[in-house]
């Protein structure tokens, strides 16, 4: 097990990172080569400064129309997305890692508030697992592939409370806990979850469109 663990820690590990940073840059040229292949004119009308104001009013909670017409699922995908990031970078047992491996450190959260989030978490993603069964617009556009992404999605969140709670075999749940955040890690810029990538370049070019040629706000 203690060889299994190693392997899941160094190689494992370097190699999701690895593939994720080239994925991303990949993900990234491509989708502006084929939006630029697509709309020969797409660098004529986009603005700094209307991108931005789009990208910063669609990151305030409540802020845009749509998000005002569905406040029970923007309060709990803002709350999702930000509870993620801060368990992913301020979580002491992750901090202890980096720490180690790079010698740099930082403030982090309480263990019982951590729990406490990551509980929170694991609610958010089954509220989003029955959205897309009760919900029929919702409904109609998923397929086993979202339900497979949202599995992966929760497995690190689900294995961590496992593993902290000593549910199980510990050793076991650690490894499950590592391995699932590679293959997370991993599928980012090959799956859906790449809209964390490409969210702002999308933001900034309707908003670059709708400023700068529509002269109206998108929001």
């Amino acid at each position: 097990m203690q060889d299994i663990y190693l392997l899941v820690a160094g190689p494992l590990a370097w190699a999701a990172w690895a593939i994720f940073f080239l994925g991303s840059a990949y993900k990234i040229w491509s989708t502006l080569a084929v939006a630029k292949q697509k709309d020969q004119v797409l660098l004529n009308y986009v603005s700094f400064r209307y991108a931005l104001r789009s990208i910063i009013n669609w990151s305030i909670p409540f802020n845009t129309t749509n998000m005002r017409l569905h406040p029970v699922f923007t309060g709990v995908a803002f709350f999702f997305h930000i509870a993620f990031f801060v368990l992913l970078i301020f979580i002491s047992a992750h901090q202890i890692m980096i720490e180690e491996g790079f010698g740099i450190g930082w403030v982090t959260l309480p263990d019982i508030v951590a729990d406490i989030l990551a509980f929170a978490v694991l609610g958010v993603c089954v509220f989003f697992a029955v959205r897309r069964v009760i919900r029929p617009e919702v409904n109609y556009v998923t397929d086993w592939t979202d339900y497979g992404l949202l599995a992966l999605v929760t497995a690190p969140f689900l294995t961590g409370v496992l593993a902290y709670h000593q549910v199980g075999d510990y050793m076991t749940m650690v490894i499950l806990h590592m391995l699932s955040a590679e293959i997370l890690l991993v599928a980012i810029p090959f799956t859906r979850l790449s809209h964390m990538l490409l969210a702002s370049l999308t933001r900034g070019y309707i908003g670059s469109e709708f400023g700068m040629v529509r002269h109206v706000n998108d929001w």
